[in-house]
């Protein structure tokens, strides 16, 4: 998974915050959420990065799952990634 062209990145002491320069458009993701997206954009996988998240923060792994979905369903649907 990559950035689409489009978009630019700044890291924020919450989180971070993406421009996507064509539609204008700005998200913030906190510091969680900016985690998903660095792993996703170093290659990790959606499961491995949930079972991280799980173990790390001791919450049910199912959850993690369904979490980090929502992360990367939310990120595709605003067009901020695009599969590598």
């Amino acid at each position: 998974m990559q950035l689409h062209p489009d978009v630019s990145t700044t890291e924020t002491d919450d989180g971070t915050v993406l421009l996507h320069q064509r539609t204008g458009r700005y998200w913030q993701l906190n510091t969680t959420g900016s985690h998903v997206l660095r792993l996703l954009l170093d290659g990790s996988a959606p499961e491995d990065i949930a079972a991280g998240l799980a173990d790390r923060h001791g919450i049910d792994p199912q959850q993690a799952e369904r979490d980090v979905s929502a992360v990367v369903e939310q990120l595709r649907g605003a067009s901020l990634v695009v599969r590598s």
